[in-house]
């Protein structure tokens, strides 16, 4: 097994949000990296979603070389413990990750209490701004409360998560500093508005992801979404836009290195 290059080539395909250390994967992780590279991913961003699972996501840089963030997602709220933050802050410092991430709101869920959640998401810009870090943003049913707070706390961009917002709310974050992710969900024919937000917001704009093993592609309904499948989303975000694949492929790859600071 080759491990994923720590700067991808120019045109390679970067998977910017794919939980490689989740359990539906572990049977064949190994077969699915080198399913993905083998479709001409270059490389991918594993981020965390409390600090129970840190370590497994520093595993998954160690053996495949794949970039990280760190962070403390919203859904997961009741494990997140009064002392996670702080051990949060100390990872970041000694782990140098590509993030803080997953983070953000997610108003979806009614259990889930709102301003615990504020709370939480502004204390994790914070740290992110004091280490210089940009972030990857949970936004479900929250946009606009997430940008109040990406104004407020002066975030230094990142990219927002399977964006699922308006052209008005898309543009508010592309102002930002953000990059908006698009992947499985665009595979659907009913997925109208992701689609025609994806084939006209500025190409500059655009990242492409996976959400592996989650948000399963319409081709894919019966089986955990995988890494490899990245490469048929930039073929059908080309088709989408009417632009040349290989073209688009380098400006999707050039987006990911601006949004996390790697360029």
């Amino acid at each position: 097994m080759t491990p994923f290059a720590a700067r991808p080539e120019a045109d390679c395909l970067i998977d910017s949000h794919c939980h490689l250390d989740a359990p539906e994967l572990a049977a064949d992780r190994d077969a699915a990296v080198a399913e993905a590279q083998a479709a001409g991913i270059g490389q991918l961003l594993v981020p965390a979603v409390g600090a129970g699972n840190f370590d497994d996501v520093l595993a998954m840089r160690s053996r495949y070389g794949c970039w990280i963030a760190l962070g403390l997602h919203p859904i997961y709220l009741e494990r997140h413990l009064d002392d996670h933050l702080a051990l949060l802050d100390a990872a970041l410092a000694a782990h140098a990750p590509a993030a803080v991430g997953e983070i953000g709101l997610d108003f979806y869920l009614p259990e889930l209490d709102p301003r615990r959640q504020e709370r939480l998401f502004v204390e994790q810009l914070k740290l992110a701004r004091r280490h210089g870090l940009p972030v990857v943003l949970h936004v479900r049913r929250s946009v606009d409360r997430v940008l109040k707070h990406l104004r407020e706390q002066k975030a230094e961009g990142g990219i927002a998560h399977a964006f699922n917002g308006s052209e008005q709310q898309a543009q508010a974050l592309i102002r930002q500093g953000f990059k908006l992710g698009f992947g499985g969900a665009m595979t659907y024919d009913g997925s109208r508005r992701i689609r025609r937000l994806a084939a006209t917001l500025p190409q500059s704009s655009l990242v492409l992801e996976t959400d592996a093993p989650d948000i399963r592609p319409a081709f894919a309904q019966d089986a955990p979404n995988r890494p490899a499948h990245l490469a048929r989303f930039a073929a059908l975000l080309a088709e989408l836009r009417g632009e040349p694949l290989p073209a688009l492929r380098a400006a999707l790859c050039r987006n990911t290195l601006a949004a996390l600071a790697l360029a």
